[in-house]
């Protein structure tokens, strides 16, 4: 219950920062570049529950003899239909071609989750950790020290990490012109996907660990407290030459958001599965989080619409969005409360369309 309740949490606070107003409070926006809010949070948690959920659906279905040759063609298909859905969404609802969005939150959620089961089912512990570590490190380096073409040495030629002038940024150009979410440059590119990565391999961690030490909860909890401060430390320390920066997912970045997941987890877990404090109020989450990809889907969906799709109010064609607002939000004084009420009535109205789904127990699998 803790992981989906966890989950659930993770997918309301990412569709209430994916939709506010023009005038959000300051931590349910992305920092703009350097640094994080509360918004940076979302998604690289939900990279790390997605580590350690595979941990036991891929548990589970090997003590069922399948074997690992057999669950790659499920893998390779899960992780192409969500790829897809995320094409589909970056393009609704008009579909131009020449200028498609490539990259996205499914597709990074995709490839993680494709790299992540591959080495949990054909490496070992020790391997995971090799690989964090030389993903961690290797991005630093690359951002580091490799010349960015026709720009020259980041730190030395140019800042570091500047927003146009960093490799990240010269390689999706190169690979993807005209199909980036920034235009010169796209915050879920090619070279900040490895990083990612990490997140996920985290998460893969966590859930051996839950898996391993059942018996043992005070051990269990200590181990995700421990390693949630110690990652939150060093990355914060990392901060000083490597800044923590979401578009370009820096290591920094990876280290101080698997800490706070793993806290964050480490609380859901002795709250709902040690403490066993559960009731009513746990059915808003977990409706979210037993249908995690349908409830994105849907709010992306509608709210594309809402804004692209227009209505005639007193002789002026305006967004559904824009009129929604005039006619109730945008009565309330204060810029960030009208918000902030925009996104939770947003989020009810998607919770209402996944609680119907929820309620006939259909549960949307890929």
């Amino acid at each position: 219950m803790s992981l989906d309740v966890f989950r659930g949490l993770t997918i309301c606070l990412m569709i209430i920062v994916n939709n506010g107003s023009s005038h959000p409070f300051a931590q349910f926006e992305h920092s703009q570049w350097n640094g994080w809010t509360a918004t940076d949070l979302v998604f690289p948690s939900f990279l790390f529950i997605t580590g350690v959920s595979l941990t036991f659906s891929f548990s589970s279905r090997l003590k069922d003899s399948e074997s690992r040759l057999r669950l790659l063609p499920h893998i390779l298909r899960r992780s192409a239909i969500i790829f897809a859905i995320g094409l589909l969404i970056n393009a609704f609802p008009y579909y131009h071609l020449a200028t498609w969005r490539i990259p996205g939150v499914l597709q990074r959620i995709a490839l993680c989750y494709l790299f992540g089961s591959v080495l949990y089912l054909w490496t070992g512990v020790r391997a995971r950790w090799a690989v964090i570590a030389s993903l961690l490190l290797g991005y630093w380096l690359v951002m580091r020290f490799i010349p960015v073409p026709g720009f020259g040495i980041p730190g030395v030629d140019i800042p570091l990490l500047d927003p146009d002038r960093n490799l990240a940024a010269w390689l999706d150009r190169k690979t993807m012109w005209g199909h980036l979410y920034e235009k010169v440059r796209d915050p879920e590119g090619i070279l900040s996907t490895f990083p990612a990565i990490a997140n996920t391999l985290f998460g893969v961690a966590a859930g051996e660990w839950i898996r391993s030490m059942r018996g043992d909860t005070t051990k269990l909890l200590r181990r995700l407290v421990a390693v949630g401060v110690s990652c939150f430390v060093a990355g914060t320390l990392w901060d000083v030459v490597f800044p923590i920066n979401k578009k370009l997912w820096t290591s920094s970045y990876v280290l101080i958001t698997v800490g706070l997941a793993m806290l964050a987890l480490a609380a859901c877990y002795w709250l709902l599965d040690v403490k066993k404090f559960r009731g009513r109020w746990t059915t808003f989450p977990i409706v979210f989080g037993t249908n995690c990809i349908f409830a994105y889907a849907l709010s992306e969906f509608a709210a594309i619409g809402a804004w692209t799709f227009k209505v005639r109010v007193e002789g002026t064609l305006i967004s559904y969005k824009d009129a929604l607002n005039e006619l109730t939000f945008d009565k309330i004084p204060q810029p960030q409360l009208a918000s902030l009420g925009y996104s939770l009535f947003y989020v009810a109205f998607c919770w209402f369309f996944t609680w119907l789904l929820y309620r006939k127990r259909i549960f949307l699998k890929i």
